[in-house]
């Protein structure tokens, strides 16, 4: 786990002599990273929080069905279960058949979310709103790689640890504002990868895939976003990809302003 530390001074006056008092704040980032107070955790590496909080996203090209079929297995690296991207309907990296969505829908929130890629290759994807990827695919370093708001950013991919070992978002995002049913403000995200910010009030201009790829991506070529709240999506590619400890904390974040 990691610690990002923010530093300011105060000077203070006491009996006539000044002290340099130094207060350290810190937010917990990185691989093993707790639910911060008041997070929700959405997936705890159990079959029961799985079905009780996700179901898959009946997107146009959904062909799987329920109960959903991701398989809990034994965490490759440490104790305990977690859940694999493994479901027979998106065989050959057919997105939108049979990703899993949470039940809850969200607007402004800071999450928490860690994966491990199997093999060489492995490709998944975290969706903000179930709208925005932040791509998780090993091996490409191009704004459709590792770590990227995809097709909006260059791969972080320097912030990778590699296959067989876990990696950890964080992001703080804020949904798009709209004024009289038309979009004023974009969607804006921040995000540490294993602990280095590689993000900061990075602004989302649309969603990319087509209209199998998540809520709006079938408008106006994905740039029809709507004022609708949205799950976080996990996205299975036909790839074995791991994921465990996730945790969501709702926001209100009145100002344009995603950096933690």
């Amino acid at each position: 786990m990691s610690r990002t530390h923010l530093r300011f001074s105060q000077m203070a006056a006491v009996s006539g002599i000044l002290l340099l008092c130094t207060v350290n704040l810190h937010a917990e980032v990185g691989v093993g990273a707790k639910p911060t107070k008041g997070a929700e955790i959405v997936f705890d590496g159990s079959r029961e929080m799985l079905d009780a909080k996700w179901t898959y996203w009946k997107g146009p090209r959904f062909s799987s069905s329920l109960p959903i079929k991701w398989k809990i297995v034994d965490d490759p690296v440490d104790k305990g279960t977690v859940v694999m991207t493994d479901d027979p309907a998106a065989a050959g990296g057919r997105y939108g058949t049979a990703d899993v969505v949470t039940k809850e829908k969200y607007r402004d929130f800071r999450l928490h979310i860690e994966f491990l890629v199997v093999k060489k290759g492995g490709n998944s994807g975290v969706y903000l709103q179930n709208r925005y990827e932040i791509q998780v695919l090993d091996g490409d370093k191009t704004k459709h790689g590792m770590g990227a708001v995809i097709n909006e950013t260059p791969a972080p991919y320097h912030a990778y640890y590699g296959i067989g070992k876990w990696n950890a978002y964080d992001i703080t995002f804020r949904a798009a504002r709209f004024n009289d049913s038309k979009r004023s403000e974009k969607a804006m995200v921040s995000m540490f990868f294993n602990g280095v910010k590689v993000h900061k009030n990075q602004t989302i201009n649309q969603v990319w895939g087509g209209r199998n790829s998540g809520i709006d991506g079938g408008n106006d070529g994905g740039k029809g976003i709507t004022d609708k709240p949205g799950g976080l999506k996990l996205q299975c590619e036909g790839h074995e990809v791991l994921y465990r400890n996730i945790w969501i904390k709702k926001l209100d974040l009145v100002d344009a302003d995603t950096d933690f």
